[in-house]
């Protein structure tokens, strides 16, 4: 069974879907008012692992995440650059998808902009108000706290210590909320101001607070109780637990089953801010760093723990996800070259790992999505299969055995979204080096692909001759564009970087 970490009752549970086979997921999306940063991707890449997860073990999983295109950032950004906050709002909305690809992120199923919910949301008010949770007072209307006794429990906060705390705010900012009946209470619609994003409702023009958005946008597309609420660890308070209670007391019922929360990004061991200088983008870290290397970062820290970025980290997970695809190219070889010959391996053993490492993946992952388990018990099966082979030349015998491991680490690595097998051999491989070829083989084609076989096969051909004039010419200039050659029983190979 599927465990999760339940952050409502802080223990870990076993995993029960509302709908056998089914899982509904919310994922609070961003406020769209500028690029996302490197710990906004670390929320969703945890949140689109564990989906990928309920998907590979065979569940159906609805996966819901919404756009806030209306809110105060929005609206500041839209003053301070002299534009319309819908212009704002649609220019980062378009980046966040764009960055979510270029990560390996799947769309979700469905993906609603507060803006186009506005209904849905005025419906929701209607029924707190209707039911004494909430109340108007000059067009803006607020959720009365203290109308819902369970509030705090998703936080594990105290209401009359929560209170304590909004008493010396106020005494601060003398006023400013006297118009609420409790300071603790919150804006659930906000009365038009000249110049802002507005809409009707039966208490005036206005717009929606933030939290009123992902309760109706959850409720109506995946129903209550839905299976998991999810986010950074930064919405449990006040975003979630105002979600929570608003949701609960217009319903009378369960709002999520489960709350999954990420830990917090840290750069070089410090807190991510502006003032500190260490504020990285998305965008800009995918310059320098490949997707599957981010990926390989955050996976070797489980969901829930604090992650630490930094340059040597990235080296560290590079270097571990080439040890990875190294062992798979090397397997994709030797098949590939096999002989008609006595096995020189115990396959019987290689077929027993193989399905040991399917079973100790799922028990990792089963516990709380443990990517560092899972992905250790990848580590430890490479290792294996690395000293089977060793610089061996397999036998035709041995192919299904290593067919079934290349596909076992293959596969278990897509459910991490990295894809090992390249859609496309050799589509890196500089156009350079068909030139190379022309001058050195004799080739007369176009194709990068087919003119390192050129060359490798003129190598071949020129060491036999002992022709080391020629051969070192190739493998310096095939050097010279970054390619290694690695001779090996069944030939030489090349890898590129």
């Amino acid at each position: 069974m599927i465990k999760v970490y339940n952050t409502q009752t802080k223990s870990k549970v076993g995993f029960e879907s509302v709908e056998r086979g089914k899982v509904g997921m919310y994922v609070c999306g961003p406020t769209v008012y500028n690029y996302i940063h490197i710990g906004n991707a670390r929320t969703f890449i945890a949140f689109d692992i564990i989906r990928r997860y309920f998907i590979w073990r065979g569940f159906d999983v609805t996966f819901v995440q919404n756009i806030t295109d209306v809110d105060d950032k929005i609206i500041a950004k839209a003053n301070e650059e002299g534009r319309p906050a819908s212009e704002v709002a649609a220019q980062y909305t378009e980046a966040f998808i764009e960055d979510m690809r270029a990560a390996g992120v799947l769309d979700p199923d469905i993906r609603p902009k507060a803006t186009e919910e506005i209904d849905a949301m005025i419906g929701l008010v209607s029924e707190l108000i209707e039911t004494g949770h909430a109340y108007d007072v000059d067009g803006d209307v607020y959720f009365s706290v203290r109308s819902y006794p369970a509030y705090g429990e998703l936080s594990h906060r105290n209401v009359d210590e929560m209170e304590s705390g909004h008493r010396e705010l106020r005494a601060c900012a003398a006023g400013l909320e006297d118009h609420k009946r409790d300071p603790l209470d919150f804006a659930l619609w906000k009365a038009a101001k000249p110049g802002e994003p507005s809409w009707p409702s039966p208490w005036g023009d206005g717009r929606p607070g933030w939290h009123i958005e992902c309760s109706a946008m959850s409720r109506k597309y995946l129903g209550l109780p839905f299976d998991i609420h999810g986010g950074g660890a930064d919405l449990v308070f006040p975003h979630h637990e105002n979600e929570r209670a608003q949701s609960e007391a217009a319903c009378g019922c369960r709002f999520a089953n489960y709350w999954l929360h990420s830990g917090m990004l840290q750069i070089n061991s410090e807190k991510m801010s502006k003032s500190l200088g260490n504020f990285l983008l998305l965008r800009e870290v995918l310059k320098t760093t490949k997707p599957a290397v981010l990926r390989m970062l955050m996976l070797q820290t489980h969901y829930r723990s604090p992650l630490d970025f930094s340059d040597e980290r990235i080296g560290e997970a590079e270097a571990a996800l080439s040890r990875i695809m190294n062992t798979v190219k090397n397997l994709e070889w030797v098949v590939e070259n096999a002989e008609d010959m006595p096995s020189p391996l115990d396959t019987r053993t290689i077929m027993t790992q193989t399905r040991e490492l399917r079973t100790a993946f799922v028990l990792a992952m089963d516990d709380d999505f443990n990517t560092a388990g899972a992905l250790g018990e990848i580590f430890s099966f490479v290792g294996e299969l690395n000293a089977h082979l060793g610089d061996k030349t397999v036998s035709l015998t041995d192919v299904a055995a290593l067919r079934q491991a290349h596909d076992a680490i293959v596969e278990l690595m897509g459910v991490f979204g990295i894809e090992l097998v390249e859609d496309e051999a050799g589509k890196d491989y500089p156009v350079e080096v068909v030139d190379l070829a022309r001058e050195l083989a004799a080739y007369d084609g176009a194709s990068p692909v087919e003119a390192v076989d050129a060359l490798l096969a003129c190598r071949a051909d020129a060491r036999k001759e002992k022709n080391w004039a020629l051969a070192d010419k190739v493998r310096d200039g095939l050097g010279s564009l970054g390619f290694t050659i690695e001779d090996t029983p069944q030939g030489a190979r090349v890898s590129l970087g």
